[in-house]
């Protein structure tokens, strides 16, 4: 089974709790499954639920169907491979919403899918698996000095853009760049040697620019974030966790629209965004940037 700790996990399961209007049959959306953390809380706390998930990967589905079959949930939990920016009206409406926004942990630690600057493996990057479409490979090799600078910087928030961009493309005039260490190791000649040893590995949003690149992150994201308020039931909660100030701007002032729009149904339940504990930064790294705010709608009854 595919290995992550879901983060936030007791604040996702409180908030989407919360929405519940009948105790007979809570429905859930969990639009990014990873490795069904997340939606096993919700089951944990409310057997009676039922889940509707989808995860972009083929690898976290398939491990997640042995995963769900192990515990005896296959009838609790509707898993399919699909992009949460695909959901649609078809599936109905929902007591609650949950989309994390976090890359799996599986595909950090996967060298083969080319997510991680700490490992060798080639510069792929697509969430969705496959042999199709765009591949970080194919970024850092034929945008232009001026494309791949404007997504360091705007993907990336990365101050030393477009120095890095005229670096990878000096270098591919000599030979294709093609693997994780060989682009890290470009991305850290690029730092002045007093910034190379800071709280994070310089390559980090450069990799998190690509990525972002890849899979059209942002554009998806918006996308959900306009589709899917209205799939919640009266009382029901959206619940969005990011972890870049991208997404989160991105969230933040599309959920405060919802709220004020004219005849506005909805309310930001998170004033401020939850973020995880000091405790549970300690257990898990990886959650520290992770900024969880919600939505719901306002129950007309």
């Amino acid at each position: 089974m595919i290995s992550h700790r879901p983060v936030l996990l007791q604040e996702v399961v409180d908030i989407l709790a919360k929405g519940i209007q009948s105790s007979l049959s809570p429905r859930f959306a969990d639009l990014t499954f990873g490795a069904g953390g997340h939606s096993l809380g919700l089951l944990e706390r409310m057997p009676q639920a039922r889940i509707v998930a989808y995860d972009r990967d083929p690898e976290a589905v398939s491990a997640g169907l042995e995963f769900l079959r192990e515990r005896g949930l296959e009838k609790c939990v509707e898993l399919g491979q699909g992009n949460f920016a695909d959901f649609s009206r078809e599936e109905g409406e929902f007591d609650g919403i949950l989309l994390d926004l976090g890359l799996s942990s599986h595909l950090v630690d996967t060298p083969s899918r080319g997510f991680s600057f700490r490992a060798q493996g080639p510069l792929d990057m697509r969430m969705d698996g496959g042999d199709h479409g765009l591949t970080a490979t194919t970024v850092v090799n034929s945008y232009s000095l001026t494309e791949l600078a404007r997504i360091f910087r705007d993907y990336g928030e990365e101050r030393f853009a477009r120095r890095i961009a005229r670096a990878i493309v000096a270098k591919r005039e000599e030979v294709p760049l093609e693997s994780t260490l060989d682009l890290a190791q470009l991305v850290v000649r690029c730092y002045p040697p007093k910034c190379r040893h800071g709280s994070i590995h310089p390559a980090t949003r450069v990799f998190q620019a690509l990525r972002i690149e890849v899979n059209n992150e942002l554009d998806c994201l918006k996308r959900a974030l306009e589709q899917l308020p209205p799939l919640l039931k009266g009382g029901g909660v959206l619940v969005i966790i990011s972890f870049h100030s991208l997404e989160d701007r991105l969230v933040k002032h599309c959920f405060r629209d919802w709220a004020q729009g004219d005849g506005a149904s909805f309310r930001v339940e998170t004033k401020k965004p939850l973020m995880p504990s000091s405790e549970e930064r300690k257990q898990n790294p990886r959650s520290r940037s992770a900024k969880l705010r919600a939505l719901s709608k306002i129950s007309s009854s």
